[in-house]
């Protein structure tokens, strides 16, 4: 499937790392260094924008190398592009470890990952159909 985009950063397109990545990493578009102290948030600019078709979203998920060796990652996650949104896509980001964090442009900030979307229509009803588990949630199932 092809998709149109628009790159107004100097940064490569967002691109799958392996034959088997779900997600292509996007990167960061900013004049200078971010720092982002312990527990901050900052919504970070990429310098793109994307034309999906009808039926698709785009979900902006974290990187899982820059949560584990710096404790950055997105709020929001993931993040929902439908298809009709043509602004810049930017991504939220929050310093969850105990030390100040910087950014640099180019750095690889999230990953974007494309996905078919249902769309439903509702039927009111008085009675749900009843299952195994019917009511049970959280922790219901057990531990293991």
């Amino acid at each position: 499937m092809n998709v149109k985009i628009i790159n107004q950063s100097n940064n490569p397109l967002p691109a799958y790392a392996t034959e088997g990545s779900s997600g292509m990493d996007i990167r960061a578009y900013i004049n200078e260094t971010v720092t982002l102290q312990p527990l901050e948030r900052a919504l970070i600019s990429t310098g793109l924008f994307i034309e999906l078709p009808q039926g698709f979203e785009a979900q902006v998920r974290p990187r899982s190398g820059l949560a584990v060796k710096q404790g950055i990652t997105c709020l929001n996650t993931p993040g929902t592009i439908d298809a009709d949104y043509r602004g810049e896509i930017k991504v939220i980001l929050i310093n969850l470890s105990n030390e100040p964090q910087s950014l640099q442009n180019g750095d690889r900030i999230a990953q974007l990952v494309i996905q078919k979307v249902e769309k439903i229509d509702w039927e009111l009803s008085v009675e749900l159909e009843q299952t195994e588990r019917n009511t049970g949630g959280f922790g219901s199932t057990g531990k293991h």
